[in-house]
């Protein structure tokens, strides 16, 4: 029974280090973005089609 405890406890610590870096990920990401977006809006005057 003890057995099961450890896999599930290696289990749960495993998907909480991946939850984390998954967050990280979102979270650069979208700083990204809304720094690219900042960059488009401030040199729209520029663009032409």
């Amino acid at each position: 029974m003890e057995k099961v405890y450890k896999t599930m406890r290696n289990a749960g610590a495993l998907n909480i280090v991946i939850g984390i870096i998954v967050t990280a990920i979102g979270l650069v990401a979208g700083i990204i973005s809304i720094v690219n977006g900042a960059i488009l809006l401030k040199r729209k005057s520029e663009i032409t089609f």
